[in-house]
């Protein structure tokens, strides 16, 4: 684990994101005392094209615009 001054950190902080993204842990003090830590973020999973639109189409389910049709939305936008 690396740790910076906070003056460091503010002048060198695209090097210190790409030690970081790397998996390096860096601590940030000011004064010599510690007030943060830049650390790497979980491995997030990207849903595929295909789970987004089973997502969305189950989104839609069951809501309506009651009585007024999409059509007749469309078009009194486009009036005003």
């Amino acid at each position: 684990m690396r740790t910076v001054g906070a003056y460091e950190a503010k002048t060198h902080l695209p090097r210190l994101l790409q030690r970081v993204a790397k998996g390096e842990t860096v601590t940030i003090t000011k004064h010599g005392v510690p007030v943060a830590m830049l650390t790497p973020v979980p491995e997030a999973r990207h849903k595929t094209l295909g789970e987004v639109i089973a997502a969305l189409r189950e989104f839609r389910r069951g809501k309506t615009l009651g009585d007024i049709g999409l059509r007749a939305l469309i078009d009194e936008g486009r009036r005003r």
